[in-house]
Formats: structure tokens, sequence, C-alpha cells
């Protein structure tokens, strides 16, 4: 028979792998007698675990939720892919980056050491573009997330949108937005709700981090397909990317990647060379707008691919040289 410790962790492993669990089949997974388990079962609801004994002929055990978060018990897989998530938790909810950090430090510390291993040869630095450097509060992100799922007409004010005036003169005034709550979604780094805007009858994309939610929310409402049946569909449809640019060239310039990531566009590539120098792969609309973009990073930069955009470096320096040689040579007419 094992150890009372190691028939705990038994226990506790087999109770979280699936919902219900007879008694008699606890007892001869676990070699032990039907007593046995409720001994053990005991020990665990003393350990804060809540166990909850289910009536019936085949009268058994659920592990439930409870008032405090209990240890758990994580197999191989999971501890990676939580080690690998909580890396990659870029979140832009407030405070939450900082906790997913805090609890990957708890992780490791525990992880035993092939698991540490493989975490560390998973190491991920995750670069932060300026233009998504948008947060949300957490309690926006939770009372948005709440009447999205309990179904209610969420009033809210939101920064840099309208609603219809009400009334004509000093006694007009603007309404908060109504609308039915779909769902939560992040792109390009930010938090969207989707949700149909009741005063303009029509599906809307709303950014969460201008929304201002009022209390109370609206009544409860039945739900409401979103179009084409599939969020993600439509999300993409509404916020999608740009037409991919037609000029895509390769280029190393002499900044830090992480410096260059700040600025690169949306869809670039961006790898450090060394610790001053960094790959750069990005588009544009022509092959002269490609140069400018590479030069308006102020810096030296060699071109690696394509001749195309080699060419047109030549040409705009040629340019550029021009535009500086004779001052005023070609003055402005004036209208």
């Amino acid at each position: 028979m094992s150890s009372p410790s190691s028939r705990l962790l038994a226990l506790l492993s087999l109770l979280q792998s699936r919902r219900d669990w007879p008694g008699d089949v606890l007892a001869d997974r676990l070699g032990v007698s039907a007593r046995t388990v409720r001994r053990d079962v005991d020990r665990l609801r003393a350990l804060g675990y809540p166990v909850h004994a289910t009536k019936g002929p085949d009268g058994g055990y659920r592990l439930t939720s409870g008032d405090r978060m209990p240890p758990l018990l994580l197999d191989d897989e999971q501890v990676v892919a939580l080690s690998l998530a909580l890396q990659t938790a870029g979140t832009g909810v407030d405070g939450v980056d900082e906790a997913a950090l805090r609890a990957l430090t708890t992780l490791r510390q525990v992880m035993p050491t092939h698991l540490r291993a493989a975490s560390d040869a998973l190491a991920v630095t995750v670069v932060r573009r300026r233009e998504h450097d948008v947060t949300v509060g957490a309690d926006v992100l939770l009372a948005v997330g709440t009447a999205v799922r309990a179904r209610e007409v969420l009033r809210f004010d939101y920064e840099g949108g309208s609603a219809p005036l009400i009334g004509a003169g000093d006694a007009a005034f603007r309404p908060p937005r109504r609308a039915e709550p779909h769902h939560l979604v992040t792109w390009g780094g930010r938090w969207y709700l989707v949700g149909y805007d009741l005063d303009r009858q029509d599906w809307r994309t709303f950014r969460v981090d201008r929304m201002t939610p009022r209390t109370p929310t609206g009544p409860r409402v039945p739900p409401r397909g979103v179009p084409g049946g599939d969020v993600a569909t439509f999300v993409a449809a509404r916020l999608g990317a740009r037409p991919a640019s037609p000029c895509r060239g390769e280029a190393v310039l002499r900044m830090p990647a992480a410096e260059v990531a700040r600025w690169a566009g949306r869809d670039a590539v961006v790898e450090a060379v060394d610790a001053a120098h960094a790959r750069l792969v990005t588009s544009a609309w022509s092959w002269d707008a490609l140069a400018a973009v590479l030069g308006m990073f102020g810096v030296p930069f060699d071109v690696v691919a394509p001749p195309e955009l080699a060419d047109a470096c030549r040409r705009l320096a040629a340019r550029y040289g021009a535009a500086v040689a004779s001052p005023g040579r070609a003055p402005v007419p004036s209208r």
C-alpha cells in the first residue's frame, strides 16, 4: 500500500482529472478500501480542497470551486504550457502583467529540474510596440466581461465616440451608449468589445480602453447571433490589416533591436544581430518609400536585399543631394 502522503496526492490528481468519481471506482484505482477513501477525502477538506460528496446509487466525490485557491497538481505538459503563457501574457491590463511575472517566479521555484530546464529553453522576450502601449483598467475589463457573461445591456460613456443629442439648446444632453455585449476580444495589442449598438441598430466594435461603464447595467437580453456566426471572422473583417504592401526588403540597422521594434510597422520583422545592430524586414507601397522608411530611423544601415531596394536608396540619395545642391534654384510660385 502506498504511503498516506503519496496516496493523498494520487487522490487529488484523480479528482482534478474529471468531474465526478464514484467512491468504489476511486477505491479500486487507489487500491484501498472505501473507508480509506473517505478518510483521505476528509484530509483534503482539512487542507482547503472543496471535495463534495455526491448522492445516488453510485455516490462518490466531486472537486468543486471553493473560497480560495488551493494548491494544484499539474502534469509536465501543463507546467511548460503555463510557463510559456505567463511569459507572453502581454494583456494590456493594468497590474496583470506584473502579476503574471510574479506567478512565473513562484512556479519556477517549485519546478523539478527537468521542467525548469525546459522552461528556460523556452525563454521569450516580448517586445512591446509604442502604438500598442494602451492599457485597460482591470475594473473596466471586469465590468464589461461581467455584462457579457450575464447578457445584460451595457451602458457606458465612450471617449472619442458620439451618441445622438437629446433636446435642443442648453437643455440638450448626450446619453450614454447602450449595447448588447456579445464578446471580449484582443486584436493588435488592444481589447475590444463586440456588441450590438442599440442606438445605431447595428453591430460595432468598441475599444475597451475608451469605455467607462455605468451602473447599473440594463435588462437581460436574449443572445443575438454575430454577423457571419463567428466572432473571430467578424473582428478580422472590421479591424483587419491593410492589404500587404508590394515592396518588401531587408536591411541591417546600427540600432538595438528593441529600439527598432518600437518604430517598425506592424508587418515588420525585427531580429537582433548583436547588441548594437538589428535586422529589419519590412515593406512599403514603393521601393523609394521603403528606402525613405529606412532613412527615417536616423542611423547608418546596410541594404541586404533585394537589388531594387539598393537602387531606390541610390535614387533617393541623388534626389536629396540635388535638393540641397542649389538652394533657391526653383522658387515656389506664388498663388
